[in-house]
């Protein structure tokens, strides 16, 4: 006989139906503070673009110096998002599956990016990476310049990163099965097998979501660029350098045009990467039943 099902007498609906009580109420705070938070100001974006002609429009955003700041801008945002990826994965791999004296300051650093001012974090880079600087007066002596160039954008992208792949792939590891990987082991399986067919399929998710929000930070990244990449134009020029540029003159149609351009080229990259991870979570399902 199937378990009877409680029923409340006044609604006559299934309470465990409705977890979070007052669902309408709280759904209706929900979409107006979406709307508020983050519709209104987009919204505001593309009004603001349409005083535009088509004609101004494609002045605005196809100018060569506006070209040269995209392709630097999400150019640099796609290296340092893939190279947080790999190193991302190994710092939550060793986080998580190691003991070590320092672990936790080790983990706390983790995140020093988030609390760091951008203003700072862009400082103290071009500081080290500098011609005069630690690390910069020795790789300028193998003829490696990094700061004032779009080198030093990478490599600031990367710093500012990191973090996201490496808290989002941490708990991933954490929750794993440890028994799948012995269980390859004891099927004949070497441990580059074990990682390609066991870890790698279970972390695949979290590391395209990773990768999406260290990119979707990168495009954005504004404080601790502008020092390090030295703001040449057509070399070194990012494009929040070149909205705030803009902006201050006065031309906010320009601005907003190329604001425009930003956010849906981000955007079909993060839909694009959302799909295709909606897709591999869909496979894993499908390969264990």
């Amino acid at each position: 006989m199937p378990a009877a099902i409680a029923v409340s007498p006044v609604t006559g609906r299934n309470p465990a139906s409705r977890v979070i009580p007052g669902f309408r109420l709280t759904l209706g705070f929900t979409i107006f503070y979406l709307a508020l938070i983050v519709l209104i100001p987009l919204s505001a974006v593309f009004l603001k673009t349409l005083t535009l002609t088509w004609e101004g429009f494609w002045a605005a955003v196809s100018n060569e110096r506006v070209v040269a700041s995209y392709r630097l801008t999400f150019g640099a945002s796609l290296i340092g998002a893939s190279v947080n990826v790999v190193f991302g994965a190994i710092v939550a791999w060793v986080l998580v599956r190691y003991r070590f004296p320092g672990k936790k300051i080790v983990d706390a650093l983790v995140d020093l990016p988030f609390a760091l001012p951008t203003a700072v974090a862009g400082i103290a880079l071009t500081a080290l990476y500098s011609g005069n600087g630690w690390i910069g007066r020795h790789l300028e002596a193998f003829g490696i310049k990094v700061a004032f160039t779009p080198l030093g954008v990478v490599v600031a992208l990367t710093f500012i990163g990191l973090p996201f792949v490496v808290r989002t792939v941490q708990p991933v590891l954490e929750e794993a099965e440890r028994e799948l990987e012995e269980a390859a082991a004891s099927l004949g399986a070497n441990r580059l097998q074990t990682f390609t067919r066991v870890v790698f399929p279970t972390i695949l998710p979290a590391l395209l979501t990773g990768f999406a929000l260290a990119f979707a930070r990168a495009t954005g990244e504004y404080g601790s660029v502008i020092f390090i990449a030295g703001n040449m134009p057509m070399v070194s020029e990012i494009t929040p350098l070149f909205i705030i540029t803009k902006l201050e003159q006065y031309d906010y149609a320009g601005a907003t045009a190329i604001a425009v351009v930003m956010l849906l080229v981000s955007f079909v990259l993060l839909l694009t990467i959302n799909l295709l991870q909606a897709w591999t979570r869909k496979r894993g399902r499908a390969e264990k039943a």
